[in-house]
């Protein structure tokens, strides 16, 4: 997003170009996300225009008074977005509890460590620990990744190689500072000496 003075002095504006910058490409519905970088692109050019004093003195005593009241409008809306953050901050605490069953599970069947019977009707039943000719589900995340187009553009043939032996990837909320880690747990290979690598960004997200 532009942030810088026109030309001759005159006030930015907000262009095409301004919105282009945060609306997704090739795409002609907006999810929910984009919705909230939309909201928050506007808000931020909102806030550079009401900082630059000598453009606010320029306008009509009844544009100044829009703005103040956009600018009311703009605390508001945060005050509810503050307690959407905090509404949904505990609903998926609540849920990441009830997944972790299916996680474990879902990582005790990759990685071979119980194998899967089919009941009478065909589906998968009980599971029962034991050896297995071909364990588990091979390449099970790389699969995965690749099939997500934005990493499988990430991924090179090098990686590939190692990300065959990945087993499992656990995720973990964290409280200080807000954000969350990834780690990434491999089988022992010979690309690198170390079987679990750690990766932890900060939430900075529009609605995160």
């Amino acid at each position: 997003m532009s942030n810088q003075e026109g030309s001759e002095g005159k006030p930015p504006s907000f262009t095409m170009a301004d919105l282009a910058a945060v609306l997704p490409q090739g795409s002609g519905a907006l999810s929910a996300a984009d919705r909230a970088g939309l909201v928050h692109a506007l808000k931020d050019k909102l806030q550079h225009l009401a900082g630059q004093s000598a453009h606010l003195e320029s306008l009509s005593p009844k544009v100044k008074k829009r703005v103040n009241v956009l600018q009311d409008l703009q605390s508001q809306h945060d005050e509810v977005e503050a307690k959407f953050r905090q509404e949904k901050a505990a609903l998926e605490a609540k849920y990441q509890k009830l997944y972790e069953p299916f996680y474990t599970k879902r990582s005790e069947i990759v990685s071979g460590l119980v194998d899967v019977e089919e009941n009478k009707s065909g589906t998968p039943g009980t599971t029962t620990k034991g050896e297995n000719i071909e364990k588990g589900v091979p390449e099970f995340w790389l699969t995965a990744m690749k099939t997500n187009e934005i990493v499988a553009m990430q991924i090179t043939e090098r990686d590939e190689g190692a990300l065959k032996y990945l087993k499992d990837i656990n995720s973990y909320t964290l409280d200080n500072p807000k954000g969350f880690r990834l780690d990434f747990i491999f089988e022992t290979n010979p690309y690198f000496k170390n079987t679990v690598f750690r990766f932890a960004a900060e939430q900075d997200l529009p609605y995160g």
